[in-house]
C-alpha cells in the first residue's frame, strides 16, 4: 500500500454515502476502514489505526446527528475540513431485473423514509429496513438475490455490479448531508489551507443574557454564526453545551473574539478551524 495514500475511517462500508463523501474530498486512490457505528469510528481513531475519519454531522431533511457532537467534543480529534454531499437515492437490482420483478426493497430506514413518495406509487413492493444502504446492495450481489432491490448511492451500483432501475428516487431533491473530516490533534500541521470557519463548544452561566452576550461579541468581531446546537450537560439538569459554527474572513477575527469571550464561558473547546466546504447547487 502506498504510504501516502489516505486511510479513512467511516461509518458504513464501500459504496456508502460516507464513502462518496471521501471520494469528493480526498485524492484518489484512498482506503476506507469500515465501522459499524460512529462510536466504533472514534474507537478506531483512539487506537490510532488510521489518520483520518469522515463523519456525518447534519442533514437538510433529517436534521442534526446529536450524539456525534458529544463524541467529537469528548475526543482528541479535530475538524480539519467539511464536505457537503447531495444525497441521491437510487433503486438498484441485479442485472437483468426490471422494476416489475422487484417484490422487496432493502435499505437503511433513513433512505426508505426519504423515498416514500416513490414507493407509494408502487404499493406491491415491500420495504425492509436494514443497517446500511451499501450493505444492502452488497448482500444482493453476494447472495444473487433476484426480485429484491436496494436503495443506495450510484457508487454502490458500480462497486457491486448492480443496475440502476430508477435513479434519483428521493422525494426531496434539495437533500444534502454535511460531513466533517477529522484527524487526531497530534497530526495537525501548518500545511493546511488557511481556515475561514471554526467549530466551537462551550457552556455559559445559567443567568439572563449570558449566551446573548457571547454571541454579540462573536458578531462584533466579524464572526458570522452559521449554526448553533445545544446538548444537555450530563448530571447538570437544564444546563447545556452550545456547539456553534462560525465563518470569518481573517483568522485574527476569531482569535480576538475568543480572547474576549473566554471570561464569559466555561469549558471552551475549539473543535477545529478549517476551510469552508463547497456547497453544491
Amino acid at each position: 500500500m502506498d504510504p501516502d495514500q489516505p486511510i479513512i475511517a467511516i461509518q458504513g462500508i464501500a459504496g456508502s454515502f460516507h464513502d462518496e463523501a471521501c471520494a469528493q474530498y480526498f485524492p484518489s486512490p484512498f482506503t476506507i476502514v469500515p465501522c459499524e457505528t460512529f462510536r466504533d469510528l472514534f474507537q478506531v481513531m483512539k487506537k490510532r489505526k488510521v489518520r483520518y475519519a469522515v463523519m456525518a454531522i447534519e442533514n437538510t431533511v433529517a436534521g442534526t446527528i446529536l450524539p456525534n457532537y458529544a463524541l467529537l467534543r469528548t475526543s482528541t480529534l479535530a475538524v480539519i475540513g467539511e464536505i457537503y454531499l447531495a444525497i441521491r437515492q437510487n433503486l438498484l437490482a441485479l442485472p437483468g431485473q426490471s422494476l416489475e420483478d422487484i417484490r422487496e426493497v432493502h435499505s437503511h430506514p433513513m433512505a426508505i423514509q426519504q423515498c416514500h413518495a416513490y414507493f407509494e406509487k408502487h404499493p406491491q413492493i415491500r420495504l425492509i429496513e436494514t443497517t446500511d444502504t451499501a450493505a444492502s446492495a452488497a448482500w444482493i450481489r453476494d447472495h444473487h438475490k433476484k426480485g429484491i432491490g436496494a436503495i443506495a448511492a450510484r457508487r454502490a451500483a458500480s462497486l457491486y455490479g448492480l443496475n440502476i432501475l430508477a435513479p434519483g428516487i428521493e422525494t426531496d431533491k434539495r437533500n444534502f448531508t454535511r460531513f466533517l473530516v477529522l484527524t487526531d490533534k497530534d497530526h495537525l500541521n501548518g500545511q493546511m489551507p488557511p481556515p475561514d470557519k471554526a467549530s466551537l463548544a462551550f457552556h455559559v452561566s445559567h443567568t439572563r443574557g449570558s449566551l446573548a452576550r457571547v454571541l454579540t461579541v462573536l458578531a462584533e468581531h466579524g464572526c458570522n454564526l452559521t449554526k448553533i446546537q445545544s446538548l444537555p450537560i450530563l448530571g447538570r439538569e437544564w444546563e447545556y453545551f452550545m456547539h456553534v459554527d462560525l465563518e470569518f474572513d481573517d483568522i485574527q477575527h476569531l482569535t480576538d473574539a475568543l480572547a474576549v469571550i473566554t471570561p464569559y464561558v466555561h469549558e471552551l473547546h475549539v473543535l477545529g478551524t478549517y476551510p469552508r466546504g463547497k456547497k453544491s447547487a
